[in-house]
């Protein structure tokens, strides 16, 4: 795709977005779909200590994948990257709704990341391609409405579906939306590529991202759990993990095409909204993986009650998504907005650390949860995409979709740890452990994981004081010293 082109035919954008809209729709409805089976899941499968592998591994493969794919879809156009990422999804769940031990289920979630991975930064990336800094709030409202549709819908869904036929087709859905998704990608979706010159592949960049990422996630899944955390095995993980992270960042200052280089993180809008969007992460996925448990275990609700009861923190997504896409597009300001958004992230966590064993007060505290989040859904991307210049909106787009994985990758390992060394007595009880230990422990443990994710996210405020609004560009047109 040449950047010079500033508007495309209507019928491209609507053919675009009708596929992304689906093919988003897929990824967060799996997101709340198996939040809400997880504590049948692993019950089944005799696997509570791997309760947060399932996920961990499958932000693992986002977060690794996301940056490769966003410079290479620079070079090869992003269609042929978001049409294997739908395959391999598709392929991923079909596998995951198989799976007949906790360790094939942690691997083919793996699998469904990696797929995920294409798929997310070819989407938000294609926005920034087809729609100028202007437009795009309202365009990332609709988004986020979709993500918070899909949220809205998938917990009562995966409770419907835990209940009747069972977990696996929690996982079986996705085959039949992906292969429309697929279909309509297939046949509406453009093949836009980049103006054509010598590109160099930042090979050795993504390796060692690899090599630092993997290592230190492992360090915090294993540690306390399957290894004490001053075991040789988690120290030597973390210590090589921020070591090769160190060489990560040395090996991006030289290179020519960095998939991440550093510099842009000393952008002052770009390095606090990434920084925020990480820390997001962290509150969204402390929400997904363990409301439900609490809801499930501490109040004794059955799933399909438990997807219920999230129904109105979601549908306050929805809404606060919209509102925030539509001010940011009205204004062109989208700095009070996030501050706002992060506050009452925070306010949210903090209520549910603190919420008693009762419907009502957990309802309240997702409701004020949920509007921060969604407030959040549409304004990070916005911002950096329009803090750069058009020829980095990929680079910079997949930077953040970056971050923000990997802010759920830490934030589901860590309380992962925190819960895990809690609840440490209860896991001796093997396939009944929620049930042999009381319930006012598990409820403590919990706590512990929302206050630790209400001192996280209450860093991101910090973030997002720092941010400055600049005027919000109406076209995609390349400056002459960006051509």
């Amino acid at each position: 795709m040449n950047h010079e082109s500033p508007e495309f035919p209507k019928r491209l954008v609507i053919a675009s977005m009708t596929g992304i809209i689906i093919t988003m729709f897929m990824a967060a409805l799996d997101a709340t779909i198996v939040g809400t089976a997880m504590p049948r899941l692993v019950a089944d499968l005799d696997g509570f200590e791997m309760y947060a592998a399932v996920t961990t591994v499958y932000l693992l493969a986002t977060t690794v994948v996301v940056p490769i794919v966003g410079k290479l879809s620079d070079i090869y156009g992003r269609k042929p990257f978001l049409l294997a990422g739908v395959l391999i999804f598709i392929g991923g769940s079909a596998l995951c709704g198989a799976a007949q031990t906790m360790t094939q289920l942690v691997l083919f979630r793996g699998l469904q990341g990696i797929g995920g991975g294409f798929s997310q930064a070819m989407a938000f990336t294609t926005i920034a391609d087809l729609f100028p800094p202007s437009r795009r709030g309202r365009v990332s409202g609709m988004l986020g409405a979709v993500f918070g549709l899909a949220s809205v819908t998938g917990p009562a869904v995966g409770g419907f579906l835990t209940d009747g036929p069972g977990w696996r087709w929690c996982f079986y859905v996705n085959v039949p939306i992906g292969a429309l998704a697929f279909a309509i990608l297939l046949f509406g979706f453009p093949h836009l590529v980049t103006r054509r010159k010598e590109h160099r592949i930042d090979w050795l960049g993504a390796a060692t991202l690899i090599l630092s990422m993997v290592p230190i996630l492992l360090a915090l899944e294993w540690g306390g759990r399957a290894y004490p955390w001053r075991s040789p095995v988690v120290l030597a993980l973390a210590g090589f993990g921020l070591v090769m992270f160190v060489v990560f960042l040395i090996v991006e200052t030289r290179a020519p095409e960095a998939i991440m280089p550093p510099r842009l993180f000393r952008d002052r809008v770009v390095g606090n909204a990434a920084f925020a969007a990480m820390l997001t992460a962290v509150a969204m996925f402390g929400a997904t993986l363990f409301i439900p448990l609490f809801i499930q275990s501490v109040l004794g609700a059955s799933a399909t009650r438990s997807g219920a009861l999230l129904t109105p923190m979601m549908t306050t997504m929805v809404l606060a998504s919209g509102f925030a896409g539509f001010y940011v597009t009205r204004t062109g300001k989208y700095k009070a907005m996030s501050v706002f958004g992060l506050v009452a992230a925070t306010a949210g966590l903090f209520m549910l650390s603190q919420v008693p064993a009762s419907y009502t007060g957990v309802v309240a505290a997702m409701i004020v949860l949920g509007t921060g989040l969604g407030v959040t859904l549409p304004i990070f991307s916005l911002a950096v995409q329009n803090a750069v210049p058009p020829s980095q909106a990929g680079m910079a787009t997949a930077t953040v979709q970056f971050v923000r994985s990997l802010g759920g990758s830490l934030g589901a390992a860590i309380f992962g740890a925190v819960l895990s060394n809690r609840y440490a007595p209860g896991l001796a009880g093997g396939e009944d452990a929620l049930a042999k230990v009381p319930k006012d422990v598990l409820a403590a443990a919990l706590h512990d994981v929302f206050l630790v994710a209400t001192l996280l996210v209450g860093l991101g405020i910090i973030a997002t004081i720092r941010l400055v609004d600049i005027p919000l560009r109406t076209s995609n047109r390349a400056a002459p010293a960006d051509a």
